[in-house]
């Protein structure tokens, strides 16, 4: 069962051909997963993973120094995580210019006070470091009550620009209207409509529900394209 889930965990953060079958976060898992690889090029040196949890990307990531840190009270469980520095929420307990550069996904949402923990990041990187964020625009509430915003692309560079120093590099979207909207209704099939145990769960979305995934990517494909409607934000800032 451990190995199981081991393998089942794998592939809701790297999916593959396997995803398309057993995993109902395949679209927006599979969208970021993308974002971080294409984006790996602005991680280098001594990294901080923020907000680490597994370290789901640390293998597609060469650095000299992969550190990850957590927040110890979450709305989640740490039993399975890699986090190598607990902080207080608030500090982030490096000295000033010590990390060529920051990775942190899906992290900023569970942040209430954003603005201030920017800021810490800011403080700990290195001059010219880069800070790769991927943060939800479109997923339900979750690691409830940790779980505080969702921003626009425009609400994001804004922030950014007047209440940090970044500078803004790039911002793009994960997702279009159509990916957006199946997501959506894949992740309320597995989430509220199937039964609540985890292995009959994968079993029932794998026999009855598994196609919706490669209908999303046919409709994708064909119907006319929009993506005001979006799954992530993946930001490049700079100090």
């Amino acid at each position: 069962m451990k190995k199981l889930r081991a393998v089942y965990d794998r592939e809701m953060f790297n999916p593959k051909f396997l995803g398309y079958f057993v995993n109902h976060v395949f679209i927006i898992r599979r969208g970021l997963y993308k974002a971080v690889y294409e984006n790996r090029h602005y991680l280098s040196g001594k990294l901080l993973d923020f907000g680490c949890g597994q370290k789901p990307y640390k293998k597609v990531i060469e650095v000299d120094e992969y550190i990850g840190l957590d927040i110890e009270k979450s709305g989640r469980s740490h039993k399975n995580d890699d986090i190598d520095v607990f902080y207080d929420g608030k500090t982030i307990p490096f000295k000033n210019n010590f990390f060529d550069s920051v990775l942190s996904t899906e992290v900023f949402e569970h942040i209430f006070n954003l603005d201030d923990i920017l800021n810490e990041i800011y403080r700990v990187l290195k001059p010219g470091g880069y800070l790769v964020v991927t943060m939800p625009f479109i997923w339900p509430e979750h690691e409830i009550p940790f779980d505080s915003a969702r921003f626009t692309t425009f609400g994001l560079k804004w922030l950014v620009k007047n209440k940090t120093n970044f500078k803004v590099v790039k911002i793009k979207k994960t997702g279009n209207y159509v990916e957006t909207t199946f997501q959506v209704w894949i992740n309320y099939i597995y989430q509220v409509v199937l039964p609540k145990n985890y292995f009959l769960k994968i079993i029932l979305y794998a026999i009855f529900f598994s196609h919706l995934t490669a209908v999303t990517y046919l409709f994708s494909a064909i119907l006319p394209k929009n993506d005001s409607l979006y799954l992530n934000n993946v930001l490049i800032l700079r100090k």
